[in-house]
C-alpha cells in the first residue's frame, strides 16, 4: 500500500488530539500574560521591566530549549517526553498560582516554558511520523489553529479573569487544564516512534544556548523603552549571532549533530523556512501593534481590545482548518499566493487607520487579515516539512518551531523600534501645539510606517512564492 492510499488509525489520532491539545495550552501561555502585567506589578511593587521579565524569559528559554528537541526526541520515548513536559508545566504553574514572592513566580514561568520547550517540537515530529504526506495538510491546518488562535485567545482569556479575579486565577486555570491533558497522556498516550541513543555534544548545547538566548533576548530588549540605543542589545544580538554561525558550521561537521542541516539542502525546504518566517513577521504586525494603537489613540480597555481581536482569532482558526483541507485537494500554491495577496490588499488598507476609524472597521480588516495568514501559514509550513526524509523528521520539526519561536522574538522588537523612530521623526517634523494630539497623530504616523514595512515583507513573500512549483508539494523520500 502506497503512502498516498494510508488512512490514519483511531490511535494515531487520538494521540495527535491529546499533542495539539498540550500544544494550545503552552502557546496560550506565551501571551495569556501580557494583560496581567499590571496587575502583578501593582501586587509585588516591581518595575515594569522586571515584570516584562515573564514573558521575556518564557520566550528565552523557549528558543534556548526548542534546538535540543531534536536530541531529546531521538532519545527518548513520545511518551516519557510528553508526560515529562506537561510535569514541568504543571509544577511551574502551581508555583504561579501559591506564590507570595515575585522572583518564585518568575521561577514558576520559567519551569512553564521548559515544558513548553519540549512539547512544541514533539507535536510537528509526531505527525511527520503519523500522517500521510496526502493528509498532512489537513492535520497541518488543524495544528495551525493551535499555532495561531491560541497566541490571540491568550489576552481575551486572561482580560476577562483580570476584569473580575485576581492574576492568581490565570494559573489556577492553567493548572487544571495541564492536570486533565496530563492525565488523559497518561492513561491513552502511547508511543509511535523508535529510540536511538544518540550522544549530546556538550559544546554545540553551549554555543546553541548562547546563540538562540542572545538573539532572543537582544531582539526582546530592543523592544523595551530603550531601543536601540542600549549597547547590551547590540552586545547580545552580536555574541548571538557570531555564537549562531560557529553553531551552524560546527553541526554541518559531526557525525551525529545536534540539529542536522541536511534538509537546507532542498532549497525548496530553505525557501519555505524563509516564508514562513516573513509570513510569520507579518503576522506580528498585527497581533502586536493593533491592539498597542486602539489602548493608546483610541483609549480601548484591554478587554475591549481583546474582543477587538476575537473575531479575527476565530476567522483565522476556521480559514486554517479550511484551507488544510483545501491544501490535500489543490494544492499549496493557489492557496499561498491568494493569502499573500489578500495580506498585501488589507495591509494597504491598514495605512488608512487613524483614532477615528471604529472598532467594528478595524475588527473586520483584522478578519479579512487573519483569511490571508490562515490561508498562507499551514499551507508554507506543510510545504517545508514535506520535503524532510524520515530520519531527519525530529531536526525538521526543530528547525521550524526554532524559527517560529526567533520570529516571535524580532517581530514585536523590529515593529515596535519602527514605529517609535517614526513616531519621534513626525514630532521633529509637526507644528501641533496639542500634546494628547501630538501623541495621537505621532502614533498613527508610526503604525502606518508599521504597515508598509509589513506590506514590503508580503511582497517579498509573493515574489518568493511564485519560484515553487506544485510538483514540490509531496516530494518526502525515505
Amino acid at each position: 500500500m502506497t503512502q498516498t492510499e494510508e488512512k490514519m488509525s483511531t490511535q494515531s489520532k487520538l494521540i495527535l488530539f491529546i499533542l495539539i491539545l498540550g500544544n494550545f495550552l503552552c502557546l496560550i501561555s506565551e501571551t495569556v500574560m501580557n494583560v496581567a502585567l499590571p496587575s502583578i506589578i501593582s501586587d509585588f511593587h516591581i518595575r515594569t521591566s522586571s515584570a516584562q521579565w515573564l514573558t521575556t524569559g518564557y520566550m528565552l528559554v523557549i528558543g534556548i530549549s526548542v534546538p535540543v528537541s531534536a536530541f531529546l526526541i531521538q532519545r527518548f520515548t513520545l511518551r516519557q517526553l510528553f508526560v515529562t513536559a506537561m510535569s514541568f508545566y504543571l509544577i511551574g504553574s502551581f508555583i504561579g498560582f501559591i506564590t507570595p514572592w515575585f522572583s518564585l513566580l518568575f521561577v514558576g514561568r520559567m519551569i512553564q516554558a521548559l515544558g513548553t520547550g519540549i512539547i512544541l517540537p514533539l507535536v510537528m515530529s509526531t505527525m511527520l511520523t503519523l500522517v500521510p504526506v496526502s493528509k498532512r495538510g489537513t492535520v497541518m491546518g488543524i495544528f495551525s489553529v493551535a499555532i495561531l488562535f491560541a497566541p490571540a485567545i491568550g489576552p481575551v482569556l486572561s482580560g476577562l479573569i483580570i476584569q473580575y479575579y485576581s492574576w492568581r486565577i490565570i494559573f489556577l486555570g492553567l493548572l487544571i487544564a495541564a492536570a486533565l491533558i496530563f492525565l488523559f497522556a497518561l492513561f491513552k498516550l502511547s508511543n509511535v516512534s523508535e529510540t536511538s541513543r544518540p550522544t549530546i555534544h556538550i559544546p554545540s548545547v553551549i554555543l546553541s544556548t548562547i546563540g538562540f538566548g542572545g538573539v532572543v533576548y537582544g531582539f526582546s530588549a530592543a523592544g523595551e523603552e530603550t531601543g536601540w540605543s542600549n549597547p547590551i542589545v547590540w552586545l547580545t544580538l552580536i555574541i548571538g549571532v557570531v555564537a549562531l554561525a560557529l553553531f551552524v558550521r560546527q553541526q554541518s561537521k559531526l557525525n551525529s549533530p545536534m540539529i542536522n542541516m541536511k534538509p537546507f539542502r532542498s532549497s525548496v525546504f530553505s525557501r519555505s523556512i524563509v516564508l514562513m518566517f516573513l509570513i510569520m513577521m507579518i503576522q506580528f504586525s498585527m497581533m502586536l501593534i493593533l491592539p498597542l494603537y486602539f489602548q493608546t489613540a483610541a483609549g480601548l480597555s484591554p478587554l475591549q481590545t481583546g474582543f477587538l481581536m476575537l473575531p479575527g482569532g476565530v476567522t483565522l482558526a476556521l480559514t486554517a482548518m479550511v484551507g488544510g483541507r483545501l491544501f490535500d485537494k489543490i494544492g499549496f500554491k493557489p492557496l499561498l499566493l491568494t493569502g499573500l495577496v489578500l495580506l498585501t490588499i488589507i495591509l494597504s488598507l491598514f495605512t488608512t487607520i487613524s483614532s477615528g476609524t471604529s472598532t467594528t472597521t478595524a475588527a473586520i480588516l483584522y478578519a479579512a487579515f487573519t483569511i490571508g495568514v490562515g490561508l498562507s501559514i499551514g499551507p508554507v509550513m506543510t510545504l517545508a516539512l514535506n520535503q524532510v526524509p524520515k530520519p531527519l523528521h525530529a531536526h525538521g520539526s526543530a528547525i521550524s518551531n526554532t524559527i517560529n519561536q526567533v520570529s516571535g522574538a524580532i517581530g514585536p522588537a523590529l515593529y515596535t523600534s519602527i514605529m517609535t523612530m517614526a513616531s519621534q521623526h513626525f514630532i521633529q517634523q509637526s507644528n501641533e501645539t496639542n500634546k494628547t494630539l501630538l501623541q495621537i497623530k505621532s502614533m498613527t504616523s508610526g503604525v502606518h510606517t508599521v504597515y508598509y514595512v509589513a506590506i514590503v515583507f508580503a511582497v517579498v513573500s509573493f515574489l518568493l512564492a511564485l519560484t515553487l512549483k506544485k510538483k514540490d508539494q509531496q516530494l518526502e523520500t525515505q
